[in-house]
């Protein structure tokens, strides 16, 4: 009898040991595959360096490819897409402040860093610099797919 639960026993610790061998292999395996990088087509991506307003235009050129392909009117179709949004938009989402909004609370938050002493008046002056040159495309400086100013295309942190 005590053969046979050894027996038992060891079944279940190899068992035991290739479920734990393919739940880390696997993993492994996913992670160093080399997927291709899609390739952006040129009528969807941004240009590099693109200003935040290359979003409106991708979206003003989907409008227009629909409109086409319809037979309607682009205004028709820009009206419907827009009632889609903010139909879809969930309603504990608060509405996204404008450019101008966004703009003018960097400035309040860099104007308190200056007075803290956080920041002197020229790293201030050249942060601002750099937003309005793009440097920090996307709202509140977020890079697309990373986020949180992630270099795009690599995972959020």
């Amino acid at each position: 009898m005590s053969r046979t639960i050894r027996r038992k026993h060891l079944l279940a610790g190899l068992a035991t040991a290739g479920v734990l061998g393919v739940g880390i292999a696997a993993p492994t395996i996913a992670f160093a595959a080399d997927t291709p990088t899609p390739t952006p087509n040129a009528s969807t991506a941004p240009a590099p360096g693109a200003a935040p307003g290359a979003k409106a235009d991708r979206q003003n050129e989907l409008a227009e490819a629909l409109a086409k392909e319809l037979g309607v009117p682009t205004d028709k179709v820009t009206a419907a897409l827009k009632k889609v949004r903010e139909q879809h938009r969930p309603a504990d989402r608060p509405q996204r402040p404008s450019a101008e909004d966004r703009k003018a609370a960097l400035k309040d938050r860099l104007d308190q860093a200056v007075k803290d002493g956080k920041l002197t008046q020229e790293q201030a002056d050249a942060i601002t610099k750099a937003v309005e040159a793009g440097v920090f495309p996307g709202p509140g400086g977020h890079r697309g797919p990373g986020g949180h100013g992630a270099p795009a295309g690599t995972p959020g942190k």
